[in-house]
């Protein structure tokens, strides 16, 4: 044990498994992992005395005073005696030494004492501390105060173990309230404001603990409770201890009323830290024969390097957006410009293609998302909304040097979320546009490129020795191609793979076959006639692939879709593909995915139109790719759902989809694939596709509640419903408002969910489409529900359990049951609120179904609290707790810490209730500001409960004003909570 001396003759013992003490906790002894007995409460604090002495003798008389104080036994010598002699038996052979009348422990090399431990830890942490590493001194404090369970010398008795359990205690908080500094330090205030409910209603009389609540609610913008917790903690101050606050929460309360600037921010922000820093180094490579731009390079570098050494008027940040027509080299340039840099941004470089110039640009929140993985961010961390992604973002950022680099930009309004904003990094934009709205920005617009750089860029790519001998000859070519560097490129590119052809055959092929070269000197056309002369050298099979590949909407393809489009094996897919890369008419976006340049999709695009034949094979092509989707999200629906009888009841494919081996890889699949699958099915809605594409979303219905995809979701779910509407297809338009309920359903929007949930099931019932109106009428019965409209509710429900018994969809009924016991239990039926529960958990546990089982133990849980059965109730929310985790589903676990802090505050624990609603407060709830208004009535009743009376009446204003705003009848009880305390 590390601090304790050794004793002799120890041989045996190191040879043995090692000893483990604990006293943070029960006084404890392990050999290895074997518990061993440590005996009576006397013997247990006679092993602690010892221990707590750390190797040091302690006499007869020290022990005897430390175990019984002032009265000893007539026997305490002999009683001690005994302990030591027991203890001995226990322990290895030589461990419990007797010296000078008393005793010690001399503990094997290898033994520990969590105590000891924890000291080195905290130590440890205190050295990061000191070195700024606040990343890393957060994680040993972390392990320090896990070592912890429960209260130190739990049961020991003696008047030394009652004081050393009062110093371990204090001790624990101090390392508590250093850990959590450093929390706010670092910008996790949100995740703070739970442990820092419970710690000040445990605490009340800890100062530093309000303190640092105030300023942790003040950062997540609840200004009210911020001040509310000051207001409550002088009241307890006067009342207790007749005193007022110390100047340091005064202060503090004086800064929020005035809202300090320097309150709004972190000192150190970070969240999640890492074990290592993360290091992004995303920008793609640069390429090998980059040619000319001299002059760019050296403006472009100057304008980075001032945001690495600032000078007289140092930057916040150095921005320079490049401008151009597609092809002219912008990315080119910006890799280049990007690689030579890496030293002046050793934190390293995000990259992104913005897709600006297609019809789908990226969405700014979509990639901050992105930008927050790659610098460390855990998904758990990354909020919904795009201002608070932005903020988290900058916050990350600041005190790193990193490069960003905006590919493909379609306007200023898509760039500026996506700024560093922080001195010390930079930022490089390419656009087809000039930004000259992009504030502080270094504009730059590229031409194409000079004569002697175009000559010299076509020589490096075909080679001196044949450019040489052709000089003239190479000239007309990179006048014809207009001197674009992707054209020159293309043209280079195709010489030379072809070692027979000289300069001047392709000189001849471009002024005689293409008779466009006229073309080849002003904008878009210039870039049409070089694809012209690209696609006029293709194979017959690399044509086809590059005409009908460009046909998809989304961003890129993977292998697997294009193979669909093709008909072809993954083999000879992968063949063509590469050596369309090879040309330089698509592009390896990674392993396993290809893109085109946006303006060679749409050539690709006209070129389809206009040579493939017959012109009925364009339609083919794109009905196998949505088959392919529609086949692979139904495989993932089943390993999701398994059991649910929709997958049997979509529209028929012919191109089969992808297997996949677990779980796992059939979501990583569905998300990876999100933008592509929404694109084709958007596509579908206006050709004779509709019902395939209409079902393509509904068995994707998990991007809906993904956050990270839901509105690109919902507004292809809206498209649907357009399209199905327009096509008078009532069948296809029922499916589609389906999909649409579920969206606003999970967004909180119960108005326009019931809307489109009636519309549903009049079309779905119209048309005979039993397994919409069965879907439709579970959901109607949680709309109607939500809506306090138990009557309508109980006969949804009971005709969407009639409609999945007959269709044998056993998990579809399991949840209407669920949904059911949930109006019973608002109905005063408690009794049958748990049977009805009790049922879909024995269905789920019948089929195996762990993550939907979650559902059916959150809706006992509920139906438990209200018959007053808290124990059980807490034992089934937590259960769903885990398994929501476990599933990643986030919503549904900030909802289940709601509905624990309900069960909690029924069974009269508030500490508890106020502790999980701060939880479901920090990580959201599934039913939008009306969930979020209930988590703040749940926690005014808790702190309420916990005497802190302002705060609580903060909570619940807030509460009124969300309820007030969506004109929910929940109103008027919170303004009956309130009104006892105003009249007052």
């Amino acid at each position: 044990m590390d601090g304790v001396p050794r004793g002799p003759g120890q041989g045996a013992a190191e040879e043995s498994a090692a000893l483990r003490f604990g006293v943070l906790g029960p006084v404890r002894a392990w050999r290895g992992t074997e518990p061993l007995p440590t005996g009576s409460p006397q013997q247990r604090a006679l092993l602690a005395a010892l221990l707590l002495r750390e190797g040091r003798t302690a006499t007869a008389a020290e022990l005897i005073d430390a175990l019984w104080g002032d009265e000893p036994p007539s026997q305490a010598l002999a009683a001690v005696r005994t302990y030591a002699s027991r203890l001995r038996k226990v322990l290895d052979p030589g461990v419990l030494a007797s010296e000078a009348g008393g005793y010690a422990l001399r503990l094997p090399p290898g033994a520990t004492l969590d105590l000891v431990r924890a000291r080195e830890l905290a130590s440890d942490a205190e050295k990061a501390k000191a070195s700024q590493d606040l990343c890393r001194a957060r994680e040993l404090l972390n392990h320090a105060l896990d070592l912890w369970d429960g209260e130190s010398l739990t049961s020991v008795p003696g008047p030394y173990a009652e004081a050393q359990r009062t110093r371990l205690e204090e001790w624990r908080l101090q390392l508590l309230e250093t850990r959590l500094e450093m929390d706010l330090e670092q910008g996790c205030h949100a995740e703070s404001v739970s442990e820092l409910t419970a710690l000040t209603a445990a605490h009340p009389l800890q100062e530093r603990f309000r303190e640092l609540l105030m300023l942790a609610l003040y950062r997540s913008g609840r200004q009210a409770e911020a001040l509310a917790v000051y207001a409550d903690t002088r009241r307890l101050l006067a009342d207790e201890l007749g005193v007022d606050p110390r100047p340091g929460l005064s202060d503090l309360q004086q800064r929020i009323l005035q809202a300090d600037p320097a309150l709004a921010e972190p000192s150190a922000p970070l969240v999640e830290p890492a074990a290592a820093p993360v290091r992004p180094a995303q920008v793609p490579a640069t390429v090998p024969d980059f040619t000319g731009r001299k002059s760019f390079v050296k403006e472009l570098s100057d304008v980075l390097a001032s945001a690495s050494s600032p000078q007289d008027q140092p930057r916040v940040m150095a921005v320079s957006a490049l401008a151009g027509i597609g092809g002219v080299g912008k990315t080119t340039l910006a890799v280049h410009v990007a690689h030579q840099a890496r030293g002046a941004f050793p934190d390293g470089q995000l990259y992104v293609d913005l897709q600006g110039a297609g019809a789908r640009a990226a969405e700014p929140e979509t990639v901050l998302g992105a930008f927050l993985r790659a610098l460390g961010t855990a998904d758990s961390a990354i909020p919904d909304s795009l201002e608070e992604r932005a903020a988290l973002y900058r916050s990350v950022l600041d005190g790193r040097r990193v490069l960003v680099l905006l590919d493909n930009a379609r306007d200023a309004a898509q760039v500026r979320p996506l700024l560093p904003g922080t001195e010390g990094c930079a930022a490089l934009v390419t656009s087809r546009v000039r930004m000259v709205d992009l504030a502080g920005a270094h504009l730059v617009d590229l031409d194409v490129m000079s004569p002697e750089e175009a000559l010299q860029l076509f020589t490096r790519i075909v080679g001196e020795e044949r450019v040489s001998a052709e000089r003239k000859a190479a000239l007309d070519v990179v006048a014809a191609c207009g001197f674009l560097p992707l054209a020159i490129r293309i043209a280079a590119s195709r010489l030379a793979a072809r070692r027979t052809w000289t300069v001047s055959v392709l000189a001849a092929k471009l002024a005689d076959e293409r008779r466009r070269l006229d073309e080849l000197q002003a904008g878009d056309l210039a870039v049409k006639a070089t694809f012209e002369l690209g696609y006029g050298q293709l194979e017959p099979a690399q044509a086809r692939a590059f005409r009908l590949l460009g046909l998809a909407d989304g961003p890129d393809i993977s292998l697997a879709a294009a193979a669909a489009v093709l008909d072809l094996p993954l083999e000879d897919t992968e063949d063509l593909l590469e050596s369309l890369v090879d040309t330089s008419l698509l592009e390896s976006a990674a392993p396993g995915r290809y893109r085109y340049h946006d303006l060679v999709r749409l050539y690709a695009r006209s070129c389809a139109e206009r040579d493939e034949q017959p012109p009925s094979e364009r339609e083919a092509a794109m009905s196998r790719l949505l088959d392919f989707y529609l086949a692979s999200a139904a495989e993932v629906f089943a390993i999701e759902r398994p059991g649910d009888r929709l997958v049997d009841h979509l529209e028929p494919t012919q191109y089969a989809g992808l297997r996949f081996s677990d779980r796992k890889e059939a979501l990583d699949w569905l998300y990876s694939e999100a933008n592509c699958l929404l694109a084709c099915a958007r596509q579908s809605f206006a050709t004779g596709r509709l019902r395939r594409g209409v079902d393509l979303l509904w068995a994707a219905k998990d991007l809906g509640e993904s956050g990270a995809n839901s509105k690109q979701y919902e507004s292809t779910a809206i498209a649907a419903r357009d399209a199905s509407q327009a096509a008078g297809d009532s069948y296809a338009e029922g499916r589609a408002r389906t999909s649409l309920t579920n969206v606003h359903l999970v967004a909180g929007r119960y108005a326009e969910a019931d809307d489109e949930a009636r519309q549903a099931a009049l079309l779905s019932d119209a048309v005979g489409d039993s397994t919409s109106l069965y879907w439709v009428s579970n959901d109607r019965g949680i709309i109607a529900f939500i809506q306090g409209r138990n009557i309508d509710a109980e006969q949804h429900l009971l005709s969407a359990i009639e409609g999945s018994r007959a269709d044998e969809n056993h998990p579809l009924e399991a949840s209407a049951l669920c949904n059911l016991s949930r109006v019973h239990l608002a109905m005063g039926h408690t009794a049958h609120a748990i049977a009805l529960a009790e049922q879909g958990i024995d269905i789920y546990d019948r089929m195996g179904l762990t993550v939907r089982l979650a559902n059916a133990r959150y809706a006992l849980g509920l139906a438990l609290t209200e018959a007053e059965r808290i124990s059980e109730a807490l034992d089934e929310l937590t259960e769903a707790l885990q398994m929501f985790q476990l599933n990643r589903q986030r919503l549904w676990e900030g909802t289940t810490h709601f509905r624990i802090a309900q069960a909690h505050l029924s069974g009269r624990r508030p500490a508890k209730a106020a502790q999980h609603a701060e939880q479901a407060l920090a990580i959201g709830c599934i039913g939008g500001d009306r969930m979020r208004a209930n988590v703040l009535t749940a926690l005014g009743g808790s702190l309420d409960g916990l005497g802190q009376t302002d705060r609580a009446r903060a909570c619940w204003r807030e509460a009124l004003a969300l309820y007030e705003q969506l004109n929910a009848p929940e109103a008027d009880g919170v303004r009956r909570l309130l009104t006892p305390v105003t009249a007052a």
